[in-house]
């Protein structure tokens, strides 16, 4: 007896069945970002602002250029968006991972002991609130050299959430813990791995979240500075310079998508690396 297949079910029903459920999820930011984008195109188009139309920035050859070829190498300075993307971000992963081991560090060590909070406090109060761009030129005369000057800006800016938030952390311990660790005799190596950092992680996280895209806008300022550099910071001031609106905006705007995928990649290495908080 041969068997008659019947007619293929269409994925579509259940395509529409999961975007229903899920409008909550995507709608709200859809509708959001699609106004900003409509009230920005009227206001361009009505001639209420000098920036240039969202819709522009796919007619104008040079951003065009920009979009749909970021692989692009001239060589020298002239490269695609994806070239001067990865050059910033090399120096922002040489920065924050210097950072992180810093503040993780002298964090746990302050939060544990109360007098060396109080005697460096002032001092790390003092120096976060320094602006990047006024640690500039004090990196270039340290280091002599772009490369070595624009790590040191992006650790500096880095460094003082994660050591903050790691000390506020272990203070937040609960005595419990604490006096469960000195009844059971715990080594320091055991009640470091078992209680300090399981407990202090939340507060550790909010810190690498906050610190990543500092490290970003460190970046961007130490490139803009920075004459001769590769990197996205330098693609906008050179585009300032040459009168190139259109890319300036495009530059904005990729940063500021790189800058939110950094931190929605940030948040989940939390929920793959501490899935109850």
């Amino acid at each position: 007896m041969i068997t008659v297949p019947g007619p293929r079910k269409s994925a579509a029903p259940h395509l529409i069945r999961y975007l229903s459920r899920s409008s909550s999820q995507w709608l709200p930011p859809l509708l959001g970002v699609g106004g900003f984008l409509a009230l920005w195109q009227f206001l361009s188009m009505a001639g209420l602002i000098a920036l240039p139309s969202p819709a522009s920035l796919f007619t104008e050859e040079s951003t065009r250029t920009l979009i749909l070829y970021p692989f692009y190498d001239r060589g020298g300075l002239d490269k695609g968006l994806f070239w001067q993307t990865m050059a910033s971000l090399s120096r922002v992963a040489q920065g924050y991972t210097l950072a992180a081991l810093v503040g993780i560090g002298v964090g746990i060590t302050i939060g544990l002991k109360p007098a060396i909070n109080r005697a460096f406090d002032p001092l790390f109060q003092f120096l976060r609130m320094v602006a990047p761009l006024a640690w500039v030129p004090i990196a270039l005369v340290l280091f002599q050299k772009n490369q070595p000057a624009a790590i040191f800006v992006i650790f500096i800016t880095a460094v003082w959430p994660i050591l903050i938030n790691t000390a506020e952390g272990v203070r937040q311990i609960p005595q419990d813990y604490r006096n469960v660790a000195l009844v059971l005799q715990m080594s320091s190596r055991r009640f470091f791995t078992k209680v300090l950092i399981p407990s202090a992680l939340p507060y550790i996280f909010t810190g690498l979240r906050i610190s990543i895209g500092l490290a970003w806008l460190a970046i961007i300022a130490a490139e803009i500075v920075m004459p001769g550099t590769v990197g996205i910071g330098f693609f906008i001031w050179d585009a300032y310079q040459q009168n190139y609106v259109g890319e300036i905006v495009l530059g904005v705007i990729w940063i500021g998508a790189i800058g939110l995928v950094l931190d929605r990649l940030m948040a989940w290495l939390q929920t793959r690396i501490s899935p109850g908080q």
